[in-house]
């Protein structure tokens, strides 16, 4: 199935496809799915979190907590599979940067056995400079909110 074909008929991103969207990879790659897409709109992203995670080593020896920077990571990858799809840039090897992070909340703490849920909206874009609301959701409860910007790169064919 070409890229077109993917874009249009798709609610739902596994692994493979979000690997076709965005350069992230092991370890940094923070999100294992992504469902609920609404081209142009707004989708959700989902990140099991795991003991087994190599940020655990480190944050923190006998209280693992997901850190709070990697939540706005997952936010923004899952922003990432969004602006991919609504713009047809499967296997286009686009690049993705921040651009400004705003009004960040964190409410709870995420930690291993957490599924988190990434909801993300689309507030401004179509073009190469987007913008997001993003809430981190766990079983119901909000632990992260912010707005962030991102700037999409597509290399010249």
């Amino acid at each position: 199935m070409d890229a077109t074909a993917v874009t249009t008929a798709v609610t739902t991103a596994d692994l493979d496809l979000i690997q076709r969207i965005i350069p992230h990879r092991y370890p940094f790659l923070l999100i294992d799915k992504v469902r609920d897409i609404v081209l142009n709109e707004s989708c959700v992203g989902i990140k099991c979190v795991t003991l087994n995670e190599p940020q655990f080593q480190g944050h923190f020896p006998g209280m693992p907590i997901f850190p709070g920077v990697m939540i706005i990571e997952a936010m923004a990858q899952t922003s990432g599979i969004l602006v991919g799809l609504s713009m047809d840039l499967v296997d286009k090897n686009a690049k993705v940067f921040f651009m400004g992070v705003d009004g960040v909340k964190f409410r709870r703490k995420v930690v291993p056995g957490d599924v988190m849920e990434l909801h993300v909206r689309a507030v401004r874009g179509g073009g190469r400079v987007w913008k997001f609301e993003g809430k981190a959701m766990v079983d119901g409860e909000l632990a992260c909110e912010a707005t962030f910007m991102a700037m999409f790169d597509v290399p010249k064919a």
